[in-house]
């Protein structure tokens, strides 16, 4: 069985998922980080890989820009192919001074403007949290591995914050108190979905722009910057 989104068979794709942004990252993940992947979606270049690390059997997937995007591929995983756990490794915008280019963010409230939820579900919600037990799971092999992670609320937007004519203007608007660490534009989507459909989500980002920091990571900088987070969404994978 296939949707129009992905051609992968029933069974093709593993519990656990990796779910970057970029499908040329997901590729780069299946060659450098997985043994005997295959490549089981390729419809509309949103590549998924799946293969084993350190024995056991995971998927790397693609799941594309915003929240559209995510909220359709992931919900796809998680209703039809019978995914248990997605961890979405991104890029973010800090809003902490004490954060530097290619920190690593887990997100664990997020709030959107959008109104994904309500479209969905009709479901007025736009606060919604990662799963505890995979946070817990993210935090314990980052302090076993000895990576620094910054965990806190973040916010997910409709467009690149950096775009925004007065971002300022949006901050104002987050409810008081929620003091969020960072911005993106997926995990809301992914996180609602997870809610809805009883299963697992959490989001690990890395640094790549902030309000408090002139130089913004290159393309190819991104890339490379990207592995001490990737290795850290492997390897609490492998606990699952």
């Amino acid at each position: 069985m296939s949707t129009p989104h992905n051609e992968a068979n029933i069974g093709d794709i593993a519990k656990t998922v990796i779910m970057p942004g970029d499908p040329l990252r997901a590729k780069y993940i299946a060659e450098n980080f997985l043994e005997n992947a295959k490549l089981v979606n390729g419809v509309r270049g949103m590549y998924a890989y799946t293969g084993t690390y350190q024995g056991k059997v995971l998927t790397v997937m693609a799941h594309g820009m915003g929240m559209p995007s995510v909220g359709i591929y992931s919900y796809e995983l998680f209703k039809i192919y019978e995914v248990e756990n997605i961890i979405r490794i991104g890029s973010c915008g800090a809003y902490k001074p004490e954060l530097k280019l290619f920190d690593i963010v887990l997100s664990e409230n997020v709030f959107s403007e959008s109104n994904y939820a309500l479209t969905l579900n009709n479901d007025n919600c736009h606060l919604v949290c990662a799963d505890n037990n995979l946070n817990s799971i993210i935090k314990e092999t980052a302090l076993d591995k000895e990576i620094t992670l910054y965990s806190g609320n973040t916010v997910c937007t409709d467009c690149f914050d950096v775009y925004m004519t007065d971002v300022n203007q949006f901050l104002a608007r987050i409810p008081e108190g929620f003091d969020p660490y960072a911005a993106e534009m997926e995990a809301f989507a992914l996180f609602y979905n997870a809610k809805l459909l009883n299963k697992h989500a959490a989001c690990l980002m890395s640094v790549v722009d902030s309000k408090f920091i002139k130089d913004i990571a290159t393309s190819e900088e991104r890339q490379n910057g990207l592995n001490t987070m990737i290795q850290l969404a492997m390897d609490s994978a492998i606990r699952l």
